[in-house]
């Protein structure tokens, strides 16, 4: 098993039903050198701070290429599994995101269903599924189990009944 794989069934192990995994989230080197010296165990990189920290805004506001050279300066850094929320996908196919991020030592995501680059439209369920799975396909054809987290902001933006 590689030292990446290792990290992503270390990840996958801290996320227990019932047991929720608490993630610091940092957005450089130094916040991520702070959360270990806390006691932390793993990470994961905000795509808020992360922009804010290169002075670009949320919302894709930096390229998947920008979020993959600070992901690459956190995880020299650290030794832990490290997360990184990946918005929508910058606008990537699935494959380029795995790859990108597993190259640059990440081991699990958290993907949105708002596409910031389409006016910030919700992606629809199906095609949102179809999204997640071709994710979870592309890292499955990799040694490393990336651990994937989808999130829809169905309720944030209000869309349809309560009821």
């Amino acid at each position: 098993m590689t030292e990446l794989a290792s990290k992503a069934t270390t990840l996958l192990e801290l996320h227990q039903p019932g047991n929720p995994v608490i993630l610091p989230t940092v957005w450089d080197a130094w916040s991520a050198n702070l959360a270990i010296s806390a006691g932390f165990t793993a990470l994961t990189v905000g795509s808020h701070p992360v922009s804010d920290s290169i002075g670009k805004p949320d919302n894709e506001g930096i390229t998947f290429e920008e979020l993959t050279t600070r992901i690459r300066q956190i995880t020299a850094a650290v030794d832990v599994p490290i997360s990184v929320d990946i918005e929508s996908g910058y606008g990537e196919d699935p494959k380029t995101l795995i790859e990108g991020l597993i190259a640059a030592g990440a081991v699990g995501l958290n993907i949105e269903d708002t596409v910031h680059s389409e006016g910030g439209r919700l992606r629809e369920a199906q095609e949102h599924a179809d999204f997640v799975g071709a994710l979870r396909a592309a890292a499955d054809a990799t040694d490393v189990h990336v651990v994937i987290n989808a999130r829809t902001d169905l309720f944030v933006k209000q869309v349809g009944d309560e009821s």
